[in-house]
């Protein structure tokens, strides 16, 4: 844990996983293992957009919210397999990822990233923004310039008063689901540098920024002792109740 003064926040990532009924039990159980213990971070799910409502449901009156896994900038049309920003606030989330590397991957580029970030916030939504670097890019030396660029282009129309709805997540993309997790001083480095390009535009005292890529609850507690790294946006680890409340705890 840190000792800045922003309050922690641990999201879960479940992609492509989780039935309805798998959702509700899951959150259930999350929300059981939670309230029986105290924990200073701010939890957040992100089922896929079939089991947004449920997991809602199940979360209702709790201090878990729930985000969707993306969000299409068009408020409606002709936009097959796509979730807009009044959708996902009607089906009871409160916040939507935006940019995930695998989204990218797909074909999501960083004007869409920042029109969806804007459609988001417009929304009502809060907003997790992924950005990150390949191993590639990495070992070329060029992460500070790939994050300064998809960073400068997702928050170029954010308002510096948005500051409190808007996390960061840095997801190197070599260590997302393949277990390898960056060192604590790396992600120390990235994240410091997301919250100083981050800067240009919002207090860069209240900007969140999260650590993601294979975040586990052997991992978790030393990656958020870094002082940049205000929480985790956790993978695979999120789809066990048990240890993403321990990732959770880890945070403070």
């Amino acid at each position: 844990m840190n000792d800045t003064g922003r309050r922690p926040l641990v999201a879960g990532n479940w992609k492509m996983n989780k039935t309805n009924a798998e959702a509700g039990d899951h959150c259930a159980r999350l929300r059981h293992i939670l309230h029986e213990g105290p924990h200073r971070a701010e939890v957040a799910v992100c089922p896929p957009s079939t089991s947004i409502e449920t997991a809602a449901a199940a979360l209702a009156g709790s201090d878990i919210w729930v985000a969707a896994q993306s969000v299409h900038e068009a408020a409606k049309g002709a936009h097959t397999g796509e979730i807009s920003a009044s959708m996902i606030v009607a089906a009871g989330a409160v916040g939507t990822i935006v940019g995930h590397s695998e989204r990218r991957a797909a074909g999501e580029t960083d004007a869409q990233v920042a029109a969806r970030v804007r459609a988001a916030l417009d929304g009502g939504l809060r907003v997790i923004l992924c950005v990150g670097e390949s191993l590639e890019q990495r070992e070329a030396g060029e992460t500070e310039s790939w994050l300064t660029g998809q960073l400068r282009s997702a928050l170029a129309q954010v308002a510096p008063e948005e500051v409190g709805r808007l996390a960061i997540a840095y997801e190197p993309i070599w260590a997302i689901g393949t277990g390898r997790t960056a060192s604590p001083e790396t992600a120390q480095e990235a994240c410091a540098h997301v919250r100083a390009v981050a800067g240009e535009r919002l207090d860069p005292a209240a900007v969140l920024v999260l650590y993601g890529g294979s975040v586990t609850p052997d991992n978790a507690a030393e990656l958020m002792a870094q002082p940049d790294v205000d929480g985790a946006l956790v993978g695979g680890a999120s789809l066990d109740a048990e240890g993403f409340a321990e990732i959770v705890r880890a945070a403070g």
